[in-house]
């Protein structure tokens, strides 16, 4: 496997790990925990489809690469090594092993991930075992947590994430079933809201799973301070879409498309041209929606306080396509690129995470 890692400076040692790629030279010496580096940091580079990235609390990260299924740890120390693989990861078209969450629960430490199996997508979760810096997939103990979400070459979803309220949110695609996105028996173009156990939560609006609906493919899940739920979503030809999520709420696939003003359906609140974004992971930072932009090469903000202003795009066409925006630690953020997917052009580093802050003005 094709990996190399930034060197980080750690207990006043320069450490390096990792495999190199013999004609590349290596990254320079940088402190990935230096937050008032305004320099583009590479905390990981050499990743292969990479997906989602989940932060650990005392450094580190966990990554997910779609095609292999593996899940890569990236310690506090600038280390990049295999947690483990996924089971039952089908990979083909655009499905494969995608979201990733974490959740503590007694004395277990669960990692739940959103794949492609056989036949259909499926949330699992399995224990997280060991300690930072040798984290492993006890793959012997996994368990379903949802299945039969409908699987096709494309429009697969595949961000999951804990909400505020402790539910398991499931962002899934049409699957390619379009006139199905507003059926409510039919788990595919929706955001699904279950226990961590995936059980129908208390309180959803249909007596299901679905929390809401009318979706193409939902690809970002993100909360606001306010605990309102915030989703990103590809359009097919004309417009992507940020959305602010209700529960119930019909967002208007495949009928409508962008600012439809329809009184049966709720619009977007921002809309972007698919060359311009087609939006994918999403973060809320001080109230702010960063939303990574595949297609369209850039990271977009938007001041959920000031919706009068329209989004604002950073960074374009610096790093390639950018799958994934996390916090980081004091006024950083971290941003997983996605150039060796497929339909990208990869750098001699692709794909790589990164370590970024906002440009002056």
């Amino acid at each position: 496997m094709r990996r190399r890692i930034a060197p980080a400076l750690a207990l006043g040692a320069l450490v390096l790990a990792g495999c190199s790629t013999p004609g590349i030279p290596t990254p320079p010496a940088v402190d990935p925990t230096d937050t008032a580096n305004t320099e583009p940091v590479t905390l990981a580079s050499g990743l292969e489809a990479p997906w989602s990235v989940v932060r650990l609390a005392g450094g580190g990260a966990l990554i997910s690469q779609r095609d292999g299924g593996e899940v890569l740890e990236l310690t506090s120390v600038g280390e990049l090594r295999e947690a483990g693989v996924v089971p039952g990861v089908v990979s083909g078209g655009e499905s494969g092993l995608h979201g990733l969450a974490l959740l503590v629960d007694g004395g277990t430490r669960w990692l739940y991930a959103y794949h492609g199996a056989a036949d259909d997508n499926r949330v699992v979760r399995m224990p997280l075992v060991g300690d930072p810096g040798s984290l492993t997939l006890a793959v012997d103990a996994v368990e379903v947590v949802v299945s039969d979400i409908p699987r096709a070459s494309t429009h697969d979803g595949g961000r999951i994430a804990f909400g505020p309220d402790g539910m398991l949110y499931i962002a899934t695609g049409d699957a390619g079933q379009r006139d199905r996105a507003r059926d409510r028996d039919f788990l595919g173009g929706k955001i699904l809201r279950v226990t961590p156990e995936g059980e129908r939560a208390s309180g959803n609006p249909f007596g299901t799973a679905v929390y809401s609906l009318g979706h193409r493919n939902v690809q970002g899940l993100a909360w606001t301070a306010d605990g309102r739920l915030w989703a990103s979503e590809f359009g097919q030809d004309t417009w992507d879409e940020l959305n602010r999520i209700e529960a119930g709420g019909d967002y208007g696939w495949p009928d409508h498309e962008g600012f439809a003003r329809a009184g049966e359906a709720i619009d977007p609140v921002a809309v972007w041209a698919p060359d311009e974004a087609s939006p994918s992971g999403i973060t809320v930072v001080d109230d702010v929606v960063y939303v990574a932009g595949l297609r369209g090469e850039r990271l977009w903000l938007y001041d959920t306080t000031t919706p009068s202003i329209e989004p604002w795009p950073v960074y374009t066409g610096e790093f390639g396509r950018l799958r994934d925006v996390v916090a980081g630690p004091g006024d950083t953020f971290w941003v997983l690129t996605n150039n060796s997917d497929g339909r990208g052009s990869p750098g001699r580093d692709d794909d790589r995470l990164l370590q970024l802050t906002l440009p002056e003005g």
